[in-house]
């Protein structure tokens, strides 16, 4: 992977991150910063998992890829929100 494809991943992880942050219900108890890792990780996996799968690359919109991480984002918020919830 080359440093364009990285620092874009890494932009698009933000938008998934605050994608994934506005699907779940409710206020969530974490800051900015912890959605935005979450949402790079989620893109990350997600692009993996899309692979896998084999929808990664189509022609046009990867609308498939997207929906599989912002549903990683999603679970990351909720999961990480939930343990802060505990202390």
């Amino acid at each position: 992977m080359e440093i364009s494809g990285i620092i874009s991943a890494i932009l698009i992880g933000i938008i998934i991150g605050v994608l994934g942050r506005l699907v779940v219900p409710g206020r969530q108890r974490i800051g900015i910063l912890w959605t935005i890792a979450v949402g790079i990780v989620a893109a990350f996996i997600g692009s993996g998992v899309a692979a896998v799968f084999g929808v990664a690359d189509t022609k046009g919109v990867d609308w498939i890829e997207w929906l599989i991480q912002i549903g990683l984002a999603a679970l990351g918020v909720a999961a990480l929100d939930r343990s802060r919830a505990r202390r």
